[in-house]
């Protein structure tokens, strides 16, 4: 059941998000659009109301129970930054906005993808705090071994997912010497500082 929770979610996800863009750039009522965004943190809560509930019934606690929160950790350590990145594309598309792009090269590339890191920490920490709470729930500790390990998925990927942060510190890239490619790339810099991804 929570499998198909966790997938109903994710549908439901993509098809508030269209709808909402939909309603702002191509049927022009931002109010509308803006409200159907701003239900998409409802699914998490759903998926966190019902895990709770199965436990409470009984369930064992297994991958499911884990991944549930895995999944919510990481709507909430990215999830706006995917709702942000996807409006400037539709902005650009729709309304004919200019394309705000991520920086490509140098300490500023670095700055941003420690920003996207600390989204991956945050859901981290959320995932982890649910499972916890969960752990503490159940009260039993022959029964959340499941849960456990799911603590330790989580933070593994954020450790990976830091390194790979650290390369563009270490290892920056370098702007290309051409001006075409130099241009573009210094034209908007402090603005795209800005922009999630």
């Amino acid at each position: 059941m929570i499998v198909a929770l966790i997938i109903a979610c994710e549908v439901g996800f993509w098809v508030l998000l269209a709808a909402g863009l939909g309603f702002r750039y191509l049927l022009r009522m931002p109010r509308t659009g803006l409200a159907l965004l701003l239900c998409e943190p409802v699914l998490e809560v759903v998926l966190l109301v019902v895990t709770a509930w199965d436990l409470k019934n009984g369930a064992e606690p297994d991958w499911t129970h884990g991944l549930a929160a895995l999944y919510i950790g990481y709507t909430v350590g990215h999830g706006h930054r995917t709702v942000k990145w996807l409006d400037g594309h539709a902005a650009h598309r729709l309304d004919g906005r200019p394309l705000v792009r991520a920086p490509r090269y140098g300490l500023a590339r670095a700055r941003h993808e420690t920003r996207v890191w600390l989204g991956t920490l945050t859901a981290a920490a959320v995932a982890t705090a649910l499972l916890q709470a969960a752990i503490w729930y159940v009260d039993d500790p022959s029964r959340v071994t499941s849960l456990e390990s799911w603590q330790y998925t989580a933070w593994r990927a954020a450790g990976i997912h830091g390194l790979i942060a650290l390369t563009y510190w270490l290892w920056p890239r370098k702007t290309p010497k051409d001006g075409e490619g130099s241009a573009k790339d210094a034209g908007s810099g402090a603005e795209r500082e800005r922009v999630g991804r």
